[in-house]
């Protein structure tokens, strides 16, 4: 497979990002091949049973950050 980069920044309601919290919810809740809407298309990834988790919040500057990484091997050797 070869690698891949999405990266999407865009505003959203309240209740547009609670929703796109809740497909990722789904997909990470019944593992296997999950489908995530992102704007125009959809993106499917296999879900292992167990990923790495990085939780960050950050206050400054007027603003709240909160980052919610997720990673897992996608069980492919790595080139080199």
């Amino acid at each position: 497979m070869k690698d891949l980069k999405f990266e999407q920044k865009r505003s959203l309601s309240r209740i547009e990002a609670a929703a796109q919290l809740e497909a990722l919810a789904a997909a990470l809740r019944h593992g296997g091949s999950a489908e995530l809407e992102l704007g125009p298309g959809v993106l499917t990834l296999r879900v292992p049973d167990e990923l790495r988790t990085e939780l960050e919040v950050e206050s400054g500057e007027g603003e709240i950050e909160v980052e919610i990484e997720l990673k897992w091997s996608t069980g492919e050797a790595a080139d080199g």
